[in-house]
């Protein structure tokens, strides 16, 4: 196994070197095909481990490939843990970058950066995959730290645009206060539990849940609440929770690919499987679990609402994500870990395939975003069609398609949920459902249907993308269609799971479902006759409605709820703020101390100082030399009766 693993995580290293180092001698068919064959050596390989954990009931792997140092007692090693969750998460990281990968051909083909676009998204999967397959907080912090690394060049990968520069710095720096709280959050560990290993650290974690350590004079904190706040903080800014959510919106900055790589399968999704593989440290922290489920039901509502006001077909997607990932973490925040990594699986390949498909539009479009210049696309571009259409279906969780069973089973696992915060959570989550309905089907009926609003050059020349562009998109519309039925048993009511996450019994929320759960046709039969199901419909008929029957009612809407539109476009001041306060704070205090330290203390007094100080001294000496011989006699005659004086008090001494 430990061969096979150094396998998965080299290939795409090897690919990402190769196709950096020698992508001018290798040239743009080379590079694609040695980054393509690195990550789909990664993705069957992933597959023969996930066929032997999962499927043949495989032991866990858990094995150490070397120790890098030593320091008071503490081993800070590098291996490999593979059970149910990281076998999972293999397969599916792997597989959505492997159909990227084949996707950037077409997309990137005329770029004149596509070798190191190549090297970039196949390092991307290698910092990936090192982090879900660690077994330890070291080696878990590197992939961390990799992917926001990597996350950084790809997102500012068209570095002339000073909109992209801003993008990935914004990126950079939200995620740096993320990470700190993140870093704080393991060095808790080291110091309380001396060691990094998962295994140590979890076995060891009901002795340590009552202890109590104090932060404050005064005020005493349960050590687990301490740590998993910390690193929830990490999770916060990686899967951009808010307020640490300001940067996914503008890493639509970055090529469409890495749009899709970054949202569905890699980076985002990395501070929920983190909480996840957390579960044992968690549920020993119900104040913990009731922040992680709270700030996921802020997420998963506010977020939704401001995808209602964009026109960047990206945008639209973009700020879905964020509504899901508030999903999820709300789906966390309920010890409902399983159906978290659950729609984290159908959301990646469903979101994925949304950007991919709006990628498709964006080419077919000759690079326009605006939806308000799109239309009827689906006349010139019927692949995408449907398959964006069968992404959206996912997305609102239609009945029978993959998005339905994950998106339902976090809404019935937070209603019946204890958690402190769960009535929020439920609310959230049901009236998210309108909200996502709504906007997904204002993206489809503004691109897909109606008349034509773009130009008659742009008309003329639309047609269906290439083969390399759209087969990805039906590669992917496969499992968004019929992974959740195949999944959501062994997933969410079996043991798909095994030891790979923990669970309380009192908060085991799924055990509540399953009372109710009469396989896949009960649960979507259920699920037609409640809500969520209802209230879907009702923001497919309102968006059909406004955006095609009656196109004047949006622009009404807007004229007469003008302040709430305008704190929507505004995205709620959270950008201005930031600006204003840390970004202008920033600066402010960059110009005091260039004021203060620069100019007056070091060109001030020390360098300028220093020299008027030579030249006030000199023109005092200046004086002495007056050019009169009495003069030097004089100080002559001076000098000898001060030596006098000395040698006498010498002796005398």
């Amino acid at each position: 196994m430990q061969n096979l693993c150094l396998m998965i995580v080299l290939a795409p290293l090897v690919g990402a070197v190769v196709t950096g180092l020698f992508g001018r001698a290798l040239g743009r068919s080379g590079a694609h095909w040695v980054a393509n064959i690195g990550v789909a050596i990664s993705f069957f390989l992933s597959l023969s481990v996930f066929w032997r954990i999962v499927i043949e009931g495989e032991l866990t792997y858990n094995d150490n490939l070397y120790t890098w140092l030593e320091s008071g007692g503490v081993l800070f090693q590098i291996g490999f843990l593979i059970d149910e969750l990281s076998a999972t998460m293999m397969v599916v990281v792997t597989f959505v970058s492997w159909m990227v990968h084949i996707y950037t051909i077409g997309y990137m083909r005329d770029d004149p950066g596509y070798q190191r676009f190549f090297s970039y998204i196949s390092l991307f999967t290698f910092s990936m995959l090192m982090l879900v397959m660690a077994n330890n907080f070291l080696q878990l912090f590197f992939g961390w730290e990799a992917v926001g690394l990597v996350s950084y060049l790809l997102i500012g990968f068209w570095y002339t645009r000073d909109t992209a520069i801003y993008a990935n710095l914004k990126a950079f720096l939200v995620n740096r206060v993320g990470d700190f709280g993140f870093l704080l959050g393991i060095a808790a560990i080291v110091m309380y539990f001396s060691s990094l290993d998962y295994v140590e650290v979890f076995g060891n974690a009901h002795n340590m849940a009552s202890i109590k350590i104090s932060i404050w004079s005064g005020h005493e904190w349960s050590l687990l609440t301490v740590v998993c706040l910390l690193l929830f903080v990490g999770a916060m800014g990686k899967s951009a929770q808010v307020p640490l959510h300001v940067w996914l919106p503008d890493s639509m900055e970055g090529p469409t690919p890495i749009s899709a790589l970054i949202h569905a399968a890699t980076m985002v999704t990395a501070g929920i499987f983190m909480v996840a593989r957390m579960s044992p440290l968690f549920e020993l922290s119900t104040m913990a679990l009731s922040v992680v489920l709270v700030v996921g039901a802020v997420t998963a509502f506010s977020m939704g609402l401001l995808g209602l006001v964009q026109n960047d077909i990206k945008r639209v997607v973009a700020y879905s994500t964020l509504s899901q990932l508030g999903y999820m973490t709300v789906a966390l925040g309920a010890s409902a870990y399983s159906a978290a990594i659950f729609h984290l699986m159908t959301h990646a390949f469903f979101k994925a395939l949304l950007f991919l498909a709006a990628g498709a539009v964006i080419i077919g479009m000759h690079h326009e975003q605006d939806m308000r210049k799109m239309g009827g696309l689906r006349k010139y571009m019927p692949i995408t069609w449907v398959t964006c259409l069968v992404g959206s279906l996912a997305l609102i969780g239609f009945p029978g398609t993959a998005g339905f069973f994950s998106k339902d089973a976090i809404i019935e696992a937070v209603h019946v949920s204890t958690t402190p915060g769960a009535n929020l959570g439920y609310l959230a989550c049901l009236t998210g459902v309108f909200i996502t309905a709504l906007y997904s089907f204002r993206l489809m009926f503004l691109v897909f249907y109606g008349e034509p609003r773009m130009d008659e050059h742009t008309r003329a020349h639309l047609q269906e993308t290439s083969v390399v562009v759209w087969g990805p998109l039906v590669v992917l519309a496969i499992p968004s269609l019929i992974i959740g039925a195949i999944a959501i048993e062994p997933m969410l009511f079996g043991d798909y799971f095994g030891s790979s996450i923990f669970v309380d019994s009192k908060n085991d929320v799924l055990v509540r479902i399953n009372e109710g759960y009469h396989g896949v046709v009960g649960f979507v039969g259920h699920g037609m006759l409640q809500a969520p199901f209802w209230l879907a419909m009702a923001g497919v008929f309102v968006a059909w409605y406004c955006y095609l029957k009656r196109p004047d009612i949006p622009r009404r809407i807007v004229e007469r709820m003008s302040i709430v539109h305008r704190i929507l476009i505004n995205k709620y001041g959270f950008d201005a703020f930031n600006d204003r306060f840390f970004a202008g704070g920033a600066r402010g205090a960059g110009r005091m101390l260039w004021r203060v330290g620069d100019v007056g203390l070091i060109d001030g007094i020390m360098v300028n100082g220093s020299a008027k100080c030579v030249g006030w001294w000199s023109s005092v000496i200046r004086h002495i030399q007056s050019g009169y011989l009495y003069h030097y006699a004089f100080a002559m005659i001076i000098g000898l009766l001060v030596l006098l004086a000395v040698f006498i008090h010498g002796v005398a001494g």
